[in-house]
Formats: structure tokens, C-alpha cells, sequence
């Protein structure tokens, strides 16, 4: 630096310190102090981190689903430090990472988590710096969702992105994962369904035939079965709620499966009994999921169906379980059933949004769905309006808009057959005179209770003491009661709240 002054004078030295900046700044650019440059790449490296094993993901949302949230967790339950690293695209498929590689494209969110914790995104960083970053001990592919079981667009870019990485890779033991993505909720709305004809069971099917084969395209060591783990979890009485808008996981309960498969997969211990459990997973959900999870690395290929898991959670409910009849926008701490029509199935949480394997199935349908409830009320229940204002409606007597009289039936089941429960009822809708409607509940033993639902606001009907069958069963009918006047024998229930008699 004093000869550099002596030669070009105090001018240059500004004139050099002015660049030292523009480089430095160049390194923290778009204001994100974690952003690591191209510029700097040689000069650029990690400590060896012994006893700390590191875990990078190739992938997109669905590594972000599977590693970014609850694996950490995991392994610091087992004294097990990782580093945890997920170079992020959205929808990113593998002939993008093949591009990328390709053309040391920086367009990736470098999303790293240390061996503290403590979780950093750096934007706009390439393949290249985020392999020289750390010594990593696993590396992980996977394709887009969408294309995840159509091999042939997963043979040459596989090839070409793995060749790449073990071109770069400073840990001459590195393993290599395939990560097996999951199959679509039966539900889903998303395009790339269409690819497996809109059907659950042919993507999960097609998925796993993909997941068997990569090894032979190139020299994988190890395949994540998070697709087996979701798809098992799907047989218990959680049905099919692990996602939470057509393709990605719910959270935390899809995430959290996801997770414990990778834990189990990767550290080789058994994750069912673990301690840790995300906020908001019931004892009960933690259990499936971690059975999931384990059934699945025991059997990466194929469902293990959750027999122990297709009743209910086998003790008292902690908190009450409520229930919306109507179509208007769901409320928080409330079950919303949508659809009044025979075949009609919701899988239940409690007022803690756990679920507590409890489903609600319609047996007999209703007429339809009336929105003349009131929607001032005080009641037990405490409902918010857009419960109590909008009721499932039949009619006992008479036809009506060209559907037959009869009486509503739904069942509940999954409930603990060793114990008793009450069932309260609240129905409502604007009228003078008297709309008595009656709600007959049936175990082993039964019982029933009527009110006047004629602008009610105040009343609710409540059955106690209810046995279910040996199945866990009860069976719930709805119909018109002996004070009804109306000459079709209209019947409304707008809300329901199941408790546990301990």
C-alpha cells in the first residue's frame, strides 16, 4: 500500500479505497448481508466442522417442506449437530438445476442452517459456491412434483446435475440422496395432476416406480421415501390432510412426517417415541407421524396400512370438538362440513385445531343449506355469526324443491368405545312459528333432545351420556319434532359440539 501511494499519490489511494467498497458492497447486494458472491468464491471457505454432519438439498418448495423446518429439531434431540442447507427455486425441476450448472447461473436462495440453529438466506448464489461452502456429507436431487414419476424427464438431467456436483464436491465420501417427493391430496386443483389423470394412488404408484429405478440412471446411495410416509399417513383416520393447498405440506403436520423420514433415513435411528413435536401436533397426530415415517424407510416402495391408527385417539378429548353445517367461510376452532349430500366426509380436530381422529360422514342427506339463521346468539356454544346464520335443512313431512321427505342421519366415529360423551345441538332459522326439530342420538344406548329452532338465539339441544358401539360409532338423526307446525316438517342444525365424559 506505501509503494502503491508513492507511485500514483493520495489520489489513487481514494480512488483504490473507493473500489474496495464497490467490492464489498458488491458482496451484500439487493441490502442482504448473507449474500455470498461469485466474487469472492475462491477466497471463499468453511472450517472442516468435525462431529457435524451436513446435509445439502438440490430442490425447490418440496425440500423446503421436507428439511428446512422440523429435521434440525430432530436431530438435536439425539445430540446429533447438522448443517442443514436447501438451494431453493420455486417449482424448480431438474433440467433447471441441469441449466444452471451449466451456465454458474447465481439465482438461488442459499437457504443454510447452521449448526446453532440459526437459519440464513443467501440470495442469488450459484451451485458452484454453495458446494464449495461446506464439506457436505449428504447431498440430495429430486424433480419437480409435477414430473415426479414420468422418468423420462428425469434420466438426462439427473445424470447431467449429478455429474456436476461430484465434479465439485470437497468430501471424496459424500453420499448421494434421492428424495422422494409425495403424491397429490385426491383434491388437488393443480395442473400437473392431470399428468397422473387426476388420481392419487396412480402419481404415488408412478412416484415410487421412478424412485426405484433412479439408481440405475446414476450411483445414488440412499432414497428418502417421503412419499411412502405421506401416503401411510393417508390410511390412518387423518385421512388424506397432509397438505395444505393441492401439492405442498400441511404444516405442521405434512412437514412434520416429511421431516422424521428424513431423520430416520438418514441417522438410521428409529424416530417413533422422539420427544420433539412441532407447536400445534396433538400427541396423537406426532404418533402417526412418526409411525408413518418409520413404516415408510422400513417399506420405501410400497403403503403399510395405519391399522393401529383408523379408530380414534383411544382417550377423553381435552378439548371439545365443534362443528359448522353451512357454507360460509370457515371460522377458527371450528370443523366446517360444506357438503349436506349422502357420502359427505370430514376427518375432525379439536377447538385446538388437533386432530383427534374423529370423522363425520353423511349417511341421509339434508334438503340443502338455508342462510336465515341468526346471527346475534347466546348460547354455550359461543358461535361466531357466520355459524349460526347459515343451517343444513330437511324436511320430515313433505317433498320439497324436488327432493323426497325424510329425516338427516350422520355418523361420528372413531370415538373410544370405553367412554361416554355428550352431543349439544344448536338450530336456527328466521320464522313465527314453531320449527321443533329433534336430534336422536344412538350408541349403545340413545337418547334425544328437541328445540324450537324458530328464530332461536338462545336454546340448544344437549344429549349426554352416550355410549358409542363397539366400532367407536354413533349414529346422529335429524328430523322434525312432535311441536313442528310447518306442514313440510322442516328440520335445522347449524352447529354441533361433541365433548368426552372422562
Amino acid at each position: 500500500m506505501k509503494n502503491w501511494f508513492k507511485i500514483f499519490g493520495k489520489q489513487s489511494l481514494v480512488v483504490l479505497t473507493m473500489f474496495t467498497m464497490v467490492l464489498s458492497s458488491a458482496c451484500k447486494k439487493d441490502g442482504n448481508p448473507n449474500n455470498i458472491s461469485d466474487a469472492v468464491a475462491s477466497d471463499y471457505e468453511r472450517p472442516a466442522n468435525e462431529g457435524v454432519i451436513k446435509i445439502l438439498a438440490i430442490g425447490n418448495s418440496f425440500s423446503e417442506d421436507a428439511i428446512e423446518t422440523h429435521l434440525y429439531d430432530l436431530a438435536k434431540e439425539k445430540g446429533i449437530k447438522v448443517i442443514i442447507g436447501n438451494m431453493y427455486i420455486g417449482g424448480a425441476s431438474l433440467a433447471t438445476h441441469q441449466a444452471n450448472a451449466e451456465r454458474n447461473v447465481p439465482i438461488y436462495e442459499y437457504r443454510k442452517i447452521n449448526e446453532n440453529g440459526e437459519k440464513k438466506i443467501f440470495l442469488k448464489t450459484s451451485l458452484n459456491i454453495a458446494l464449495e461452502d461446506e464439506q457436505w456429507d449428504y447431498i440430495s436431487f429430486q424433480q419437480v412434483s409435477e414430473n415426479s414419476g414420468q422418468l423420462e424427464t428425469i434420466t438426462a438431467p439427473l445424470t447431467s446435475v449429478f455429474n456436476y456436483v461430484k465434479s465439485k464436491v470437497k468430501n471424496p465420501n459424500v453420499k448421494y440422496v434421492y428424495h422422494q417427493t409425495w403424491a397429490y391430496p385426491q383434491n388437488s386443483t393443480q395442473p400437473g395432476f392431470a399428468n397422473y389423470n387426476s388420481n392419487q394412488i396412480t402419481m404415488y404408484n408412478a412416484i415410487v416406480n421412478v424412485s426405484k429405478e433412479v439408481k440405475n440412471i446414476v450411483p445414488l446411495d440412499i432414497i428418502v421415501p417421503s412419499g411412502t410416509a405421506i401416503q401411510n399417513g393417508r390410511t390412518s383416520v387423518l385421512e388424506d390432510n397432509f397438505n395444505r393447498d393441492g401439492y405442498h405440506l400441511s404444516i405442521p403436520l405434512g412437514r412434520y412426517t416429511a421431516a422424521c423420514t428424513w431423520f430416520e433415513t438418514i441417522f438410521k435411528s428409529p424416530v417413533v417415541g422422539m420427544k420433539y413435536k412441532p407447536e400445534g401436533l396433538s400427541p396423537f397426530e406426532v404418533s402417526i407421524a412418526q409411525n408413518a415415517a418409520h413404516l415408510a424407510v422400513l417399506k420405501p416402495y410400497e403403503v403399510t396400512v395405519m391399522t393401529a391408527f383408523q379408530g380414534g385417539n383411544g382417550g377423553p378429548l381435552t378439548s371439545s370438538v365443534l362443528i359448522d353445517f353451512g357454507n360460509s367461510p370457515k371460522s377458527e376452532s371450528w370443523n366446517q362440513i360444506s357438503s349436506f349430500t349422502a357420502g359427505s366426509k370430514i376427518s375432525l380436530k379439536d377447538s385446538v385445531n388437533s386432530y383427534v381422529g374423529l370423522s363425520l360422514t353423511i349417511i341421509n342427506r339434508f334438503n340443502g343449506i338455508n342462510i336465515n339463521g341468526e346471527t346475534v346468539t347466546n348460547t354455550p356454544l359461543n358461535m361466531p355469526a357466520n355459524v349460526s346464520s347459515r343451517n343444513f335443512f330437511g324436511s320430515s313431512k313433505l317433498p320439497f324443491s324436488g327432493i323426497p321427505a325424510g329425516n338427516a342421519v350422520f355418523t361420528i366415529t372413531g370415538l373410544d368405545n370405553t367412554l361416554t360423551y355428550n352431543f349439544s345441538f344448536y338450530g336456527s332459522r328466521t320464522a313465527t312459528n314453531n320449527r321443533e326439530t329433534k336430534y336422536a342420538v344412538s350408541g349403545t344406548n340413545q337418547a334425544d333432545a328437541s328445540i324450537n329452532t324458530g328464530s332461536n338465539a338462545t336454546r340448544i339441544a344437549t344429549v349426554r351420556n352416550i355410549k358409542p358401539d363397539t366400532e367407536g360409532k354413533v349414529t346422529i338423526t335429524v328430523s322434525a319434532g312432535v311441536n313442528n307446525v310447518t306442514s313440510e316438517g322442516f328440520y335445522y342444525l347449524n352447529a354441533a359440539k361433541i365433548t368426552s365424559n372422562n
